[in-house]
């Protein structure tokens, strides 16, 4: 009989599904045990799932983490554990600091995933986006150039540099209306944000160097990755933890949460109901290519498995609103289409000074060259986040009954 795992996510996993797991991660590549990376960002959502791949891999692993970020390791302490893992203080702003780490440990590979990633910020702290997105990047590769100059490194890039553009496939017969929509890696970029703009000016050094130097450096331009992992004030999380709040409240106040639909004209149900904080959301018509982080950092990983160093887009080639994920959300508590608006509100504050309201990309060439595709679907990513705050939610009422 298989014995049952349970993933720092709460979700269930067998033994057996966890070692097909391993086998097909670690299938068709050389022996990686005498490899070492350097992972900056790794108590963050790309970090930490890229930390534990690469160990599962058999690298030595060296995360690297700001000094000044709070203590919070719950990520990566499934990484902590293994011996083939350390955890160091790095400033990527400082160049002393990252010139040391890198002539140190003298690593085969290096992914540089740290950044101020929230695109509404960048616009209140324009100054501290450009030194967390653009300043460090250069550092790195000014260490590789002197110090380890075989290094492979990987930057983080963004889909967020398209801005409004895209290109457009169209009918034969109908040359104004696009039948589709898309972003690949000729599509011009026009950032919106200081954050999209500090992305592009790292992707282009990235791409000099790689060039005037001979580095082999290449940038993952990743569309919208999401999972289990990710920060609450991102638009999805916060949709996917407020559901698991408000499922709990439901429940104390005698809601059934599995019936299909919610009685809500029941006096005692519905004068209880405006007592809970409605969603408070932005743009919920802005569209999203939205994938599992899961599956992007293996993307990053092959980057760097590749003989030439090259750009590539990691995207689903699908998009949905943020009202569509809503949808798929609500619906998973048995709450309907119909009913939804009656639990969330539109709040000005929450929209972009510039907004990009459409991003599809299209991976064509990261399927054809680095022969990798997505596992977890939409329908997947949204479950999988909501079965995550829900196990937390009810974690933290059973431990809250018994203090």
């Amino acid at each position: 009989m298989n014995s049952i795992r349970f993933s720092f996510d709460g979700r269930q996993e067998s033994e057996a599904e966890y070692q097909a797991r391993i086998k097909h991660r670690n299938s068709g590549y050389a022996n990686n045990f005498n490899k070492k990376a350097l992972i900056t960002g790794v108590t963050g959502q790309d970090g930490s799932y890229l930390a534990e791949l690469l160990l599962e891999k058999g690298y030595r692993v060296v995360g690297l983490k700001r000094r000044t970020s709070t203590e919070n390791y719950q990520r990566i302490e499934s990484c902590i554990k293994n011996p083939r893992f350390t955890l160091e203080e790095v400033e990527v702003a400082d160049s002393g600091s990252v010139y040391c780490a890198v002539d140190r440990h003298q690593p085969d590979e290096i992914y540089n995933l740290a950044a101020q990633s929230h695109v509404k910020t960048s616009f209140d702290q324009p100054h501290y986006t450009i030194e967390a997105n653009t300043v460090g990047v250069v550092n790195f590769l000014e260490a590789i150039r002197r110090f380890k100059p075989d290094a492979k490194f990987y930057q983080a890039s963004t889909s967020e540099m398209f801005g409004k553009n895209y290109d457009a496939k169209f009918c034969t017969d109908d040359k104004k209306n696009p039948q589709e929509k898309f972003q690949d890696e000729n599509t011009a970029f026009e950032p919106q944000s200081p954050y999209a703009a500090a992305k592009l000016a790292s992707h282009h050094m990235v791409r000099i160097y790689r060039e005037a130097y001979g580095l082999h450096a290449s940038c993952g331009i990743l569309f919208n990755h999401e999972s289990e992992r990710r920060g609450e004030k991102f638009v999805t999380r916060k949709i996917t933890k407020w559901i698991a709040g408000f499922k709990s409240w439901a429940e104390v106040q005698g809601l059934d949460t599995e019936a299909r639909h919610f009685d809500f004209d029941k006096d005692h149900i519905h004068s209880r109901r405006s007592l809970y904080p409605k969603l408070r959301l932005g743009n919920i018509e802005a569209f999203r290519d939205w994938g599992h982080a899961e599956d992007y950092v293996n993307a990053m990983w092959l980057m760097l498995q590749q003989n030439i160093p090259d750009d590539y887009v990691i995207a689903t080639g699908e998009t949905h609103s943020v009202y569509d994920f809503m949808v798929h959300a609500f619906d998973y508590i048995n709450i309907s289409k119909e009913e939804i608006k009656d639990f969330f509100v539109i709040d000005p504050e929450f929209y972009r000074p510039a907004e990009v309201e459409f991003l599809k990309g299209d991976p064509t060439k990261a399927q054809t060259i680095l022969g990798w595709d997505t596992n977890i679907s939409f329908e997947q990513l949204v479950h999988r986040m909501l079965e995550s705050d829900i196990h937390a939610e009810k974690t933290k009422t059973q431990e809250e009954f018994l203090s």
